[in-house]
């Protein structure tokens, strides 16, 4: 295979959830440059509509709103999917929420939200498109899912968010439980784990705790769009065919520190 087609996904159709803003958008956005028909979900229809216009202008990207919060929200997207795709080449599950509370005061109202998206989404969206990925997948190259796991999945976080944390966690075991269990299917199933990067999620940790941040970092900054759209593009192409079950921390060596 020549090298410039090593790390193409052109032509290939992927579905991006959470795409309408931060990591997700990172994606979608490297995913529609380089060819890819990428379908982006998020709960407000028109925050969601307008990035899918703009996306549109170097691609093909498509608004499929959505609330992944309960399992009917999963079927609605999914059947939205199939209502439009025979076939789906990469789904990457990255719709989620946080929320920090002392811990005295952690309400269980929190907790529930972060895990019905963080997990519960992961779940149930994935086995739900299991067959059209199946449809897309070949032996050389295989359908894929790339859960998006963090850091604090790895690491006690710095700050208290109990349910976030945990469910990150849960992720990327989740991520190496379907990857054996899809493995037979020809897809394979991993979890990007991001450090710090500029989004509306991580924007207030950045105002109150930057400098820090960056000081804790051996590579010295914060992760930049390109870094997630490159890892996202490895793991999607034919150079991330035979990795399956890996959980990549995208972080700038934080995670090296801490373990």
């Amino acid at each position: 295979m020549p090298l410039q087609d090593l790390f193409s996904v052109e032509g290939k159709t992927a579905l991006v959830t959470g795409g309408s803003r931060g990591i997700g958008l990172m994606i979608a956005r490297g995913f529609v440059e380089s060819g890819a028909k990428t379908y982006i979900s998020s709960r407000n229809a028109d925050v969601c509509d307008q990035v899918a216009s703009e996306l549109s202008q170097s691609g093909t990207c498509i608004s499929v709103p959505a609330d992944l919060g309960s399992e009917a929200g999963c079927r609605a997207l999914a059947d939205d999917i199939a209502s439009r795709e025979e076939r789906l080449h990469v789904l990457v599950n990255n719709a989620g929420a946080n929320w920090g509370a002392p811990l005295a005061e952690y309400p269980d109202a929190g907790w529930g939200k972060v895990m019905d998206l963080n997990v519960r989404a992961v779940f149930h969206l994935t086995r739900m498109l299991v067959p059209l990925l199946e449809k897309a997948a070949s032996d050389d190259d295989p359908a894929r899912v790339i859960n998006i796991g963090s850091i604090d999945g790895l690491q006690a976080p710095m700050l208290e968010t109990y349910a976030y944390s945990a469910s990150k966690a849960a992720v990327h075991h989740l991520t190496r439980t379907l990857a054996h269990r899809l493995a037979p299917q020809r897809i394979t199933v991993n979890a990007i784990a991001p450090g710090p990067f500029e989004s509306k999620m991580m924007a207030a940790t950045l105002e109150r705790f930057g400098d820090q941040i960056r000081a804790s970092c051996p590579l010295g900054r914060i992760g930049r769009p390109e870094d997630m759209a490159g890892a996202a593009i490895y793991l999607a192409s034919r150079a991330g065919a035979f990795l399956t079950g890996a959980v990549i921390p995208v972080d700038g060596g934080i995670s090296t520190r801490h373990q």
